[in-house]
Parts: structure tokens; C-alpha cells; sequence
């Protein structure tokens, strides 16, 4: 196999840490899993040897040959060669509920989730790895440096928790830096959820600034908006559950 830096190819070859992340899926026979970023195949035969139904996304035709290999005679497994970021996942994927259990590419991981967590209502719960950083930034909560839109899309649509750190010298090739698993288990999101978010993206493009003024440009008066919402106007963005963002939308 050669691996691609383009796509942020690192594939996962510690068979302990696989079997750990099947074991924090919790999958078995009769659920439905969605896997982004096959691989060699690794994480797929573990998840399909739970039972589950796997649908697993490559984007590497150059892995055909080797995941063919790989998954040779496993019949509860689909493996669809296509770039997940075009992928809408709730046309996709057929009717029922899913979880998304993935080792996420580093250079897309993110937009994925998030726009799983925003559009794909089939997948209930995901259970991803992700470079440490990136998953920070997903659980952090206000007045921390990590916390930021990424925080607020998913404080809006899952309750979310750290499950496993993960060294990069389990991968192949190895990553100069370490990653996390995490769970995020999806709740209802609030209708005005997608306002919401970007008025977070407006006010955290300023986060310096407090929200009368970083809000200036959205609102033509930022400060009788958020003082309807009940938010103090010389807070900044990161001084905001996600929640707050929304009684701002509903101003």
C-alpha cells in the first residue's frame, strides 16, 4: 500500500485500541454502523465481527484491491468508494438509526462530524477518533481556550465525553501528535439551532471583542438584542454556553 498525505492517511494497527473502540461502540447484532475512512479494512472486520450491519466510506480507489482482501467473505459488509465529505448521509444510508464509528481522516474529520451532527438525523451516536486537539475542541466548554464554534455545533445537537487517548505510534505511518475517541450521543437540537450557529461563527470571528460589538454587523442594535435575549452585552463569544446562543436567535 502507499499512503497518501493528501487524504491524511494514518492507519490504525494496534489491535488493542481496536478492540476497545468496538467495545465503547457497544454494536451488535441488529445495529446499523457507519464507518468513514476504511482504510486497510482493520476497524471494519472488528465492527462486523459484532454482528452490525457495516456500510464503511473510502475514498482511496487504490484500496479497492486491499479491502476486497481484507473483507473477503464478511457478507454483513458494504464498502462504498466515495469522498464522505459529498456524501449526504441522510439520503444515503437507508431507514432506521445509526452510529458513526470512524478513525477520522485528520484533514476532514472535522466538517464531517459536524456535518453529520447538523444534517445526518439517522446517525444517533458517533464514536469517532480524532487528533486530540480536534476533539478539545468539540467537548470544551465556555472560557477556555479551546472552546469555539466546533464547541457550540456540538453542545447543540449531543451530550459528548472523552472515552480513550490514543499515541501516535499506533498508526502507520505514526502521527506526530496523539488522539482521542470520543462518544457524542445525539439529543434534540433546538429549531433555531442553525441561527444559532451563526451568530456563534459571527461572534467568535471577533472573540476578542465583546458581543455589542462583535454582534454590530449582524444586528443593527446588538445591544437592545441581547438585552432582550437576557445576555449581558460586554460578555464575549466564549463567555457563552452554547444554549445562550440560541435565546439570541429567538430574539
Amino acid at each position: 500500500m502507499r499512503l497518501s498525505k493528501r487524504l491524511g492517511q494514518h492507519f490504525l494497527n494496534d489491535p488493542n485500541i481496536v478492540r476497545r473502540i468496538v467495545e465503547i461502540a457497544g454494536c451488535g447484532p441488529g445495529d446499523n454502523v457507519v464507518e468513514v475512512g476504511a482504510g486497510a479494512g482493520t476497524l471494519t472486520r472488528a465492527l462486523a465481527a459484532t454482528g452490525a450491519r457495516v456500510v464503511a466510506y473510502e475514498i482511496d480507489e487504490a484500496l479497492r484491491p486491499v479491502l476486497e482482501e481484507s473483507l473477503d467473505g464478511i457478507a454483513n459488509v458494504e464498502i462504498r468508494f466515495a469522498d464522505a465529505m459529498t456524501v449526504d448521509f441522510e439520503e444515503a444510508l437507508p431507514s432506521g438509526a445509526w452510529t458513526m464509528v470512524a478513525n477520522l481522516p485528520y484533514n476532514v474529520g472535522t466538517p464531517i462530524l459536524l456535518e453529520g451532527l447538523q444534517h445526518a438525523s439517522r446517525i444517533t451516536r458517533f464514536v469517532v477518533m480524532l487528533q486530540r486537539e480536534a476533539i478539545d475542541r468539540l467537548v470544551s466548554g465556555p472560557g477556555t481556550k479551546q472552546y469555539g464554534v466546533p464547541s457550540v455545533v456540538a453542545g447543540l445537537h449531543a451530550t459528548s465525553s472523552v472515552r480513550l487517548q490514543v499515541p501516535g505510534h499506533v498508526f502507520t505511518p505514526p502521527t506526530p501528535v496523539s488522539s482521542s475517541v470520543a462518544v457524542l450521543e445525539r439529543i434534540a437540537a433546538d429549531e433555531q439551532a442553525p441561527r444559532a450557529i451563526e451568530i456563534a461563527g459571527v461572534a467568535f470571528g471577533q472573540r476578542r471583542k465583546m458581543l455589542r460589538s462583535s454582534l454590530r454587523s449582524m444586528f443593527g442594535d446588538a445591544q437592545a438584542v441581547l438585552a432582550a435575549a437576557g445576555i449581558d452585552p460586554t460578555l464575549r463569544a466564549e463567555d457563552l454556553e452554547p444554549e445562550d446562543f440560541v435565546k439570541i436567535a429567538t430574539v
